[in-house]
């Protein structure tokens, strides 16, 4: 069993916001491999389905980023699904716009969705960080990620979202425990 999740904050004030790029993930994973919404979740938008014979649920967790370690734990003692099967696709400022990173553990770099699920699970998950660019002309990072996209930059994260989408398999795989090949794909561009 697999769980993926897009971190962003509730509502459709924030649908399109920079922050709100791990939504935007489950929604466009959800589409792809056609899985199903489970009708009122206490955890948030779940969708579950199969991908390569295996159980996979996608979540946009209920609580706003900020909290949203909280769903996510309950969540995965539910289910019991073991961390290692746990990814969690998140946006990144640290990124170019549209650049995909994978890593394993690590710090927060300042994101309160991260550090919050540190605190409540601890570091080590695997994480897909989409790239959202730094603010220019010193404009306030919490105003920039609660922005939302430029028409020209959506076209570039759904570009980018779409890449991620089709390699999912691999993440998904006998071998989940060795991303280097996820790696290796999302870094190509």
């Amino acid at each position: 069993m697999y769980l993926l999740v897009g971190l962003g904050n509730p509502g459709p004030k924030y649908k399109k916001n920079r922050h709100n790029i791990g939504h935007m993930a489950i929604d466009m994973i959800a589409k792809k491999y056609n899985l199903k919404k489970k009708n009122k979740n206490k955890f948030g938008d779940v969708f579950e389905g199969q991908l390569l014979n295996e159980k996979i649920f996608a979540l946009k967790p209920k609580d706003f980023m900020n909290l949203s370690g909280i769903s996510i734990k309950k969540f995965l003692d539910f289910y019991k699904i073991n961390i290692k099967n746990f990814l969690v696709i998140h946006d990144d400022i640290d990124l170019p716009l549209g650049k995909i990173k994978i890593k394993v553990g690590g710090g927060d770099a300042g994101h309160n969705g991260l550090k919050n699920i540190d605190t409540v699970i601890g570091k080590n998950y695997k994480r897909i960080r989409i790239g959202i660019d730094r603010p220019r002309n010193n404009k306030n990072v919490d105003k920039f990620v609660l922005e939302n996209f430029e028409k020209k930059e959506e076209k570039e994260i759904i570009f980018s979202i779409n890449r991620l989408t089709s390699f999912l398999q691999y993440f998904i795989s006998s071998d989940a425990n060795d991303i280097s090949i996820l790696m290796n794909k999302l870094s190509k561009k």
